[in-house]
């Protein structure tokens, strides 16, 4: 009987170590994330034209520099700067003009209408 009772805690553990699951060997499946969509912000002549198309208009640009998926066209004259800025809008798409910046030389904010007007060729 001494034994039995002895043996008791034993079996009691042995009984609670089986109720545990083992541990997963793989980790259960993620869902990949939403591809991303840029919407431009901004209304003026340049959002949604291709670099091609601003290209066309101003000529060569002063820069051109690309960086991850985004691409960055700048543009000047003796009046002003415009930074033009290219993310696709979805993916497999082609690059658009998403946002722009214009500004004086000395870097004051310039008005972009006249930027445009005093930039194109």
């Amino acid at each position: 009987m001494n034994r039995l009772l002895a043996a008791a805690p034993i079996l009691l553990l042995g009984a609670c170590s089986a109720a545990v699951p083992p541990p997963r060997s793989t980790p259960p499946p993620v869902a990949a994330p939403a591809p991303t969509v840029v919407r431009p912000v901004q209304s003026n002549s340049l959002i949604g034209q291709s670099a091609d198309a601003v290209g066309r208009l101003f000529g060569k640009p002063r820069l051109d520099v690309t960086e991850g998926a985004a691409r960055k066209l700048q543009y000047e004259g003796p009046a002003c700067v415009i930074d033009i800025y290219f993310y696709a809008p979805r993916a497999g798409a082609p690059p658009v003009a998403t946002h722009v910046d214009s500004r004086t030389p000395d870097g004051r904010n310039a008005e972009l209408t006249s930027c445009v007007e005093a930039l194109r060729r």
